[in-house]
């Protein structure tokens, strides 16, 4: 058997799990997080969960799942370009692209039901209890409950290089309780410290913008499929039809590269030419990105803090172009707020029917088994709250609107499909 390829750019410090971990004669540390995260029911269920559009509407529209592939594929691709063009790497010291790939995929692995729209109701709902974010749910599934058992869950026993790279913001729900969103559970503060090692916290400016490297490659590569990609599923949904592009452009009195940008979007939609035009400029994206030095608390204990991901501020406008007509002619629709209406209606009355039998008393079985035992074995009312919030967070789109049927609608369910 060959001898796995060596790379001085990350240490035993950047492959050290929370855990001690059996060593892979054939696979690296990052390969192994990559490959469990893909044969995760967690990853799976992200397949019918909602990115723009309801997921199952058309079966062509993009979901969490190939959401998540397609920002991997942008992350990898991201790490080869440095390898190739940065003076700074090299055939022995390179940015891992399993390690990227697997930060991609599990970025959104936390995500609620029904978009951020989903995610604001859970972190309304659960606020008394330390809140819901989508990026703390992540981590708390990669770390603590990807494995399901009867009694228990537990995590993955991740890498710190893969822990670090979930973990987008550094702030505590407790430091910051009217926050919406970035932030982490109060609960997660240990992971925060194990990440950091022996890294102050409270000597860092804004630790919500202390990112490794394949963070910030992984928030690039997001940004990228989003703005791009959705742009796409807008355009063959309807939603950015010429003529309403056309008029909210002549409104925004856009001059220069703004101006160039929206021709860019209208000329696609007249030619019919949306998917061969924005999959076009993915290559753009990536190519826009370079590598920095910097220097930061955690600069001299690994690379990963040691440089920093540059992107052609040009690049970055256009983006930012993209994103903003996506929210004024999209996401501002009226039909998308009719269904996210829908989606906080039913999270709503799927958390109360659950409270009322989990959280003032124990009544009902109304979760299945594995949960339900959980939380009966749980005796603080917090994490009793979170085991429930899990269980919600985790469904599917389609799930949860058959969960509601199933607890309000008489005409819906019988005693054979409750299984």
């Amino acid at each position: 058997m060959r001898p796995l390829t060596q790379n001085s750019f990350y240490s035993s410090f950047d492959t050290q799990c929370l855990e001690r971990r059996e060593p892979d004669d054939y696979r690296t540390p990052f390969q192994t997080d990559r490959d469990r995260i893909i044969y995760s029911s967690a990853f799976r269920r992200l397949q019918a969960k909602t990115q723009v559009f309801l997921s199952g509407e058309f079966d062509f529209y993009r979901t969490r799942l190939t959401h998540s592939l397609e920002v991997a594929q942008i992350g990898r691709s991201i790490c080869s370009f440095l390898k190739q063009t940065s003076p700074f790497l090299n055939d022995d010291f390179f940015i891992d692209p399993d390690l990227v790939e697997a930060i991609c995929l599990t970025h959104d692995l936390g995500h609620s039901p029904f978009g951020h729209a989903g995610e604001r109701t859970l972190h309304h709902l659960m606020k008394p209890y330390g809140g819901f974010e989508g990026n703390a749910q992540s981590l708390r599934i990669i770390a603590e409950t990807i494995y399901p058992g009867v009694d228990s869950r537990r995590g993955m026993n991740p890498t710190r290089a893969f822990l670090d790279g979930i973990l987008k913001y550094k702030r505590l729900f407790r430091d910051h309780p009217g926050a919406l969103h970035q932030f982490i559970y109060d609960e997660q503060a240990y992971l925060r410290t194990f990440v950091l090692g022996d890294i102050d916290l409270d000597k860092i400016p804004d630790p919500n913008h202390f990112r490794s490297l394949e963070c910030e490659i992984m928030d690039w590569a997001d940004d990228s499929a989003y703005c791009l990609n959705d742009l796409v599923d807008s355009i063959n949904a309807g939603f950015l039809r010429f003529e309403r592009v056309q008029r909210w452009a002549e409104q925004q009195s856009l001059q220069g590269d703004q101006a160039q940008h929206a021709e860019t979007v209208l000329s696609a939609i007249r030619d019919r030419k949306a998917e061969a035009r924005f999959s076009k400029k993915i290559g753009a994206f990536i190519r826009s990105c370079s590598l920095a030095m910097r220097s930061t608390a955690a600069s001299a204990t690994t690379n990963r803090y040691r440089f920093s991901l540059f992107i052609d501020p040009a690049v970055r406008v256009e983006a930012d172009f993209y994103k903003r007509l996506s929210q004024e002619l999209v996401f501002d629709h009226s039909h998308l707020h009719q269904l996210e209406r829908k989606g906080r209606v039913i999270l709503e009355a799927i958390f109360q029917a659950f409270s009322e039998s989990y959280l003032t008393e124990c009544g009902l079985r109304l979760m299945p088994e594995s949960f339900d035992r959980i939380i009966r074995l749980t005796p603080d009312l917090r994490a009793r709250a979170r085991v429930m919030c899990d269980y919600i967070a985790g469904m599917t789109d389609g799930f949860a609107i058959r969960t509601y049927k199933r607890l309000f609608d008489p005409g819906f369910g019988s005693l054979l499909d409750l299984g």
